[in-house]
């Protein structure tokens, strides 16, 4: 196959993106605001644990659907209409890091004195 060819039918494959590549929603500090620097703190965790386990079904779907635009493109391209893309898995992951951003601007605002890792 030609690599122009295969370069159309990749970008019309829609594989789903990495969860790295997936920016944070908008959630208002405001959210946090009535929480204690221990509440926000629990929250940290919580929302930080969740994120994790939603990034990697998002890179699941992400490696699925390499997978199958690799075999599409190579032996079957009805494969190709199976892709997940973007969808819930990777709005879940976007919401997650909005609501870390959230969570770490009130623990500024408040002089929490803790930050996480995202």
């Amino acid at each position: 196959m030609k690599p122009a060819l295969i370069g159309a039918a990749l970008l019309l494959a829609g594989c789903a993106s990495k969860s790295e590549d997936i920016g944070p929603a908008y959630i208002s500090p405001v959210t946090y605001q009535n929480f204690t620097c221990q509440q926000l703190q629990v929250e940290a965790q919580n929302v930080s644990q969740r994120a994790a386990v939603a990034s990697g079904r998002q890179d699941k779907a992400r490696k699925n659907d390499v997978v199958k635009t690799t075999v599409g493109v190579v032996l079957f391209w009805p494969v190709l209409l199976f892709n997940e893309g973007d969808g819930a898995k990777a709005n879940e992951v976007a919401n997650l890091k909005g609501q870390m951003q959230a969570l770490q601007q009130a623990s500024v605002q408040k002089n929490c004195g803790f930050t996480f890792e995202q």
